[in-house]
């Protein structure tokens, strides 16, 4: 979910590719087809309770474009050079908070994902990550950021024995450990968690897991920029997950809140085929910070083409973000 994030597909939560969803439903015995009328219920929830997280999308999008930036709410009062001048930093600050993912700020990003042409049907599947960061002091010289990663998914029809679904994912909670006096490097190193969660086995492996994390980046002008990587590992036997995840990320601030990025979630599913294993998508896109009274507020959105991805896999995919910024005391 970045950043977000980290790998938050549908894919990314279950540590499975769509194709190898797709091959274990279509190879189900015939038992499974006695399981279609309690399936049927499911596949109603996914289809009737999937439309809020479309409906949000929208939602979002109208915050994005209709609210005034936070240079113009900042400088209503003042309209001197100086007092502009004093808007257009404070933007940008709160911009590069927002967009650093181990910043001292408590911070909860609302993060919606469309994937494109999803499963053997090319669908569209939708992803809600809803990712709240809070940082902690532990003493004078270090901090430990905390991040719940919560997707709640909604996947179309990937085989004719199992229907849509929609349910809650496998929480990801990450820690980092950061120093509070840093230069021009930042960078922090923890544990990343993996939660028993998933409502549905379409949705999530049921098992616990662990592996690490670090991110590191810099602050240079109007430009920040570097990545956050971690692996998990999950279950054991036969089910069990071998995942990593690769955030580069690059953002370019405009001194009146609005910005350029580019926030790629590379994964790798080494349990998978060979071939089969990688997901890199390529793209970028825009982001905005306004206010709303006191409160900053962080819109972002981008398109992505997974220019490399397992078979069944989504082709394109849509991220928009809303991002709400509080002060850490």
């Amino acid at each position: 979910m970045r950043p977000d994030d980290l790998s938050h597909s549908t894919d990314a939560s279950s540590g499975e590719s769509a194709k190898s969803i797709a091959v274990r439903t279509t190879n189900r015995s015939k038992r499974d087809h006695r399981r279609n009328a309690s399936d049927s219920g499911s596949s109603w929830i996914a289809r009737n309770l999937g439309k809020p997280l479309q409906a949000f999308s929208l939602v979002l999008t109208g915050i994005f474009f209709s609210a005034p930036s936070a240079t113009a709410q900042s400088t209503t009062s003042e309209t001197n050079s100086a007092g502009t001048a004093e808007g257009n930093t404070s933007a940008t600050s709160d911009a590069q908070e927002a967009q650093n993912p181990i910043a001292n700020v408590i911070s909860i990003p609302f993060q919606n994902n469309t994937y494109l042409d999803y499963g053997p049907y090319r669908r569209t599947s939708d992803v809600l990550v809803i990712q709240p960061v809070i940082p902690f002091s532990i003493n004078e010289d270090w901090n430990v950021i905390t991040r719940w990663v919560t997707p709640i998914a909604s996947i179309p029809r990937v085989a004719p024995t199992q229907g849509s679904k929609f349910g809650i994912g496998n929480l990801e909670p990450e820690f980092y450990f950061s120093p509070t006096h840093v230069g021009e490097v930042i960078w922090g190193v923890g544990p990343k968690l993996w939660l028993p969660t998933a409502t549905d086995k379409a949705l999530g492996l049921d098992k616990w897991g662990a592996g690490p994390t670090a991110v590191v980046l810099s602050i240079k002008g109007p430009w920040l920029f570097g990545v956050l990587a971690n692996n998990v590992w999950a279950g054991s036997s036969t089910q069990k997950a071998n995942q990593l995840t690769i955030n580069p990320f690059v953002n370019y601030n405009f001194p009146d809140g609005w910005y350029l990025s580019s926030s790629e979630i590379i994964t790798s599913n080494w349990r998978a085929q060979s071939g089969q294993q990688w997901t890199v998508p390529l793209g970028g896109g825009f982001g905005r910070l306004f206010r709303v009274g006191p409160l900053p507020i962080n819109a972002r959105l981008e398109v992505l083409d997974n220019v490399v991805h397992p078979q069944g896999a989504p082709n394109w995919q849509i991220q928009l973000q809303i991002q709400l910024l509080f002060k850490a005391r």
